[in-house]
């Protein structure tokens, strides 16, 4: 495996020093070329999401292939002007006579790593980043997603030679085998466990990195939100994706006085979307594996179910679950839960809920559900995460206008539109100065010169 990837990386060294990967053309040709893939591989891809995910076509366009789709456009219609060279302001009684420009140039060959709960979108995305910046890319799909993983390594084979975009799948193994690797740039989708050992095999080299990583992402309810609203909201993007979802509320801090009417609607919604055995529902995602369900599964024990609790582990499935009664200390509290069960705790005092979160880790997301300005204004000053939305959830991720990343445990650096060209981009300051003139007070011997040089530098 190490061989065979020793000369994957030797093979884009020398095509990336070629110099035809920072010609605009040649990456807006492959940003086009990378969607004709995908649409030729769609119903392929449909296909493989619901064998490793039971994800319905509508689910996996909307999340995954569709985000895609626009996050291709974005960059053929915007890559000309993110990459012309910005010029900036020169003081020209310090510089005189001189010119500084930024210039946006590619780190070279990219390792993006990715998850398994968005398998597509996770690992395409961040190519099409990393296309646009003009880089060579290796791409490493999730072993736990297998289906998915076999379709795009086989779309990727067909559209573009191993010398530009080469695409590993396998486990462990071929991860460790990729990391122990000199790359320009890794970028890297999944937990901060992981990250940190991303992080580790990158600081062996000073290699820089963009970690998307997760945590437990807060929503809270208070006593004046429109609860219709946000039960609708909150149930969509708890349970989509079977809550595998990186954004996805974790845990849910609902006013007191209005908790026993928000459960209640919020099981109304579940069954309004998924029907009353979400098992037999079309639009019913599965969990990843049988390990991971049985993760999940011990949540459960003993705890105080509002509704669902319904748990099938050969089949991976566990019901869209509500949990009342639930203290910070409880073992649901302690991790991200990482799939479709909502541990629910109540306040009197918004500051017990600030107090509670800027007491942990920063959050990658953060929701809060209120008709008050002023107090939407309170809590963003008081609190930290990666992104989020007043009175909506997850959303903030599908306006690629809108850098998205984490701060803190909840990860480093932003993607999306422009910012995805960004990250994957090394940003190169270069002054221009004529030759004509050459003012001598910075020559030595500095004798008589250090009134002088205050003066300019004031």
């Amino acid at each position: 495996m190490d061989e065979k990837v020793k000369l994957a990386i030797e093979k884009q060294r020398v095509f990336f020093n070629s110099q035809k990967t920072k010609d605009i053309d040649f990456r807006i040709s492959q940003l086009k070329t990378l969607k004709k893939a995908i649409l030729a591989y769609e119903d392929r891809l449909y296909e493989a999401l619901w064998k490793d995910l039971h994800k319905s076509k509508f689910e996996a366009y909307a999340t995954e292939i569709g985000l895609v789709l626009t996050e291709i456009g974005a960059h053929i219609c915007h890559l000309r002007k993110w990459a012309k060279p910005k010029r900036v302001f020169t003081n020209q009684t310090i510089h005189f006579w001189s010119t500084s420009r930024i210039y946006k140039e590619p780190y070279g060959r990219i390792l993006i790593i990715a998850p398994w709960n968005y398998p597509f979108q996770l690992l395409i995305n961040p190519l099409v980043g990393a296309i646009s910046a003009g880089n060579c890319v290796t791409l490493k799909a999730s072993e736990y997603t297998p289906n998915t993983a076999d379709v795009m390594i086989r779309m990727i084979t067909e559209f573009f030679p191993p010398e530009y975009i080469s695409i590993f799948g396998g486990g462990r193994v071929a991860n460790q085998a990729l990391l122990s690797q000199d790359w320009d740039f890794i970028f890297f989708t999944g937990s901060p466990v992981v990250g940190k050992v991303v992080m580790e095999a990158a600081a062996k080299n000073l290699t820089p990195v963009s970690l998307e990583l997760g945590g437990k992402s807060p929503c809270i309810v208070d006593r004046d939100a429109n609860l219709k609203v946000a039960a609708s909201r909150i149930v969509w993007g708890k349970y989509i994706n079977a809550g595998q979802t990186c954004i996805a509320p974790d845990y849910l801090f609902v006013h007191q006085s209005v908790k026993m009417e928000l459960m209640e609607l919020m099981k109304l919604k579940i069954v309004e979307y998924f029907g009353k055995n979400p098992k037999e529902s079309l639009d019913y995602v599965r969990i990843a594996t049988v390990a991971k369900t049985q993760r999940l599964a011990e949540f459960l024990k003993g705890a105080h179910l509002v509704t669902g609790g319904e748990i099938d582990l050969e089949a991976r499935y566990i019901a869209p679950t509500i949990l009342d009664a639930v203290t910070p200390e409880d073992p649901i509290m302690q991790e991200e839960i990482f799939g479709p069960i909502l541990p629910v705790l109540e306040f009197k005092e918004l500051s017990e809920v600030t107090n509670y979160v800027n007491s942990h880790p920063k959050p990658l997301a953060f929701y809060y559900f209120s008709d008050s300005t002023a107090k939407q204004n309170d809590i963003l000053r008081t609190t930290s995460s990666g992104g989020g939305c007043i009175n909506e959830v997850l959303m903030h991720i599908a306006n690629h206008h809108l850098p998205f990343g984490g701060v803190g445990n909840s990860g480093i650096g932003h993607y999306h539109g422009k910012y995805s060209f960004e990250v994957f981009s090394h940003s190169r300051s270069i002054m221009k100065k004529a030759n004509f003139i050459d003012i001598p007070i910075r020559y030595a011997p500095y004798k008589n010169k250090l009134r002088l040089v205050k003066m300019l530098i004031k």
